[in-house]
């Protein structure tokens, strides 16, 4: 195994929820392995631009609102028009409602579904047919969750989103790997990031969460950097419907 092997000079990749959080270091990830970045939001991503015009790479923002499916095909035909081709797809963009399961509501369920699972299927859909006429394959990198896993508790919609996830991730690898396509997803731990603001504030919850990770400590988004690398690189080529689970350990615990 050479370096070769996770250079992704050439390459374009589109990241989803681009401005904060694990979408950014997932974009400087593949920005400092030579990927062109493409990154999508629905707020500007100046930060995130900063950041990778820093190590001298390539960035694209696209603002966008994936609540819906309506932007895909524009974010795709504005990556191509940019950087010429797509090769790699993170749908990262996503969002989570908490509330005790017996008083959720059909909005926070149809709000939390429509972006995490039905926005990133048409997603994958739309690169795959790209990919095919580009004629070299590709990668979809999916953003899963210890939720994948688990049940949790007071995020009936996230849970199952993200369940969906790994299910989705595993029958578009098994109709696709034969076209060069790799579908595979990274299922985060417990990471430092917007989403876990709540549970970071709450020392007891915090702590408990804590005392189960055997790396002791919240994960950052440059954890994901390595993974997402792997993953979107010729190192990975072989490895198709796996969920990666970036997570200090938790699962095995």
């Amino acid at each position: 195994m050479t370096p070769d092997l996770f250079n992704l000079k050439g390459k374009t990749a589109i990241v989803t929820g681009c401005s904060t959080g694990l979408g950014q270091g997932m974009c400087l990830g593949l920005a400092e392995a030579g990927a062109n970045v493409v990154g999508v939001d629905y707020v500007d991503a100046p930060e995130t631009s900063e950041m990778i015009a820093s190590i001298n790479g390539r960035f694209h923002g696209i603002k966008a609102d994936l609540s819906s499916c309506e932007p895909i095909e524009a974010i795709l035909d504005e990556a191509v028009k940019t950087f010429g081709r797509v090769d790699i797809l993170v749908n990262n963009a996503g969002i989570i409602r908490r509330e005790d399961s017996i008083n959720f509501s059909e909005k926070d369920w149809d709000d939390v579904m429509n972006i995490n699972i039905k926005t990133v299927f048409f997603f994958c859909q739309a690169a795959a047919r790209r990919f095919l006429q580009q004629g070299q394959g590709g990668k979809i990198i999916n953003i899963a969750s210890m939720l994948s896993f688990q049940g949790g508790i007071r995020v009936p919609s996230y849970t199952a989103s993200k369940s969906a996830v790994m299910g989705i991730t595993r029958l578009l690898a098994n109709e696709w790997a034969a076209h060069n396509i790799n579908v595979n997803a990274i299922a985060p731990g417990y990471m430092a990031t917007n989403n876990t603001a709540a549970l970071r504030a709450d020392k007891e919850r915090s702590a408990e969460i804590l005392g189960r990770i055997p790396a002791k400590r919240w994960g950052k988004p440059s954890d994901l950097a390595g993974p997402v690398i792997f993953l979107a690189s010729d190192a990975s080529a072989y490895v198709n419907g796996y969920t990666l689970a970036v997570d200090g350990g938790w699962l095995a615990r």
